[in-house]
């Protein structure tokens, strides 16, 4: 079966999920002349991200061309990408200085 998933740049490193995928799909995205084929190892749900390449810990998380976190440690091809792996670095909302 084919599923489909979107990468907007050819320098992301993770890949967008639109519509649910079961772990251990072969998920092919391509951008340009960059092409990942990804065995997922987890379940990526609708709008979810998981990475099509080796990300180190410490590395930039770049989705649609742009910084949208750092990986909290080491993440391999086809893991799923959310708050357990990298921390944002865009304004988060929910952290709110009450300093004056």
């Amino acid at each position: 079966m084919t599923y489909r998933a979107i990468m907007m740049q050819p320098n992301d490193n993770v890949a967008t999920a639109l519509e649910s995928i079961p772990k251990g799909s072969v998920v092919t995205v391509a951008c340009q002349d960059v092409r990942h084929s990804v065995t997922l190892l987890e379940a990526i749900e609708f709008g979810h991200k998981f990475a099509v390449r080796p990300i180190r810990g410490g590395e930039d998380i770049v989705k649609y061309g742009e910084v949208i976190g750092v990986a909290v440690r080491d993440i391999t091809p086809g893991q799923h990408m959310h708050v357990h792996n990298l921390e944002g670095k865009r304004g988060r909302g929910d952290k709110i200085s009450h300093e004056s």
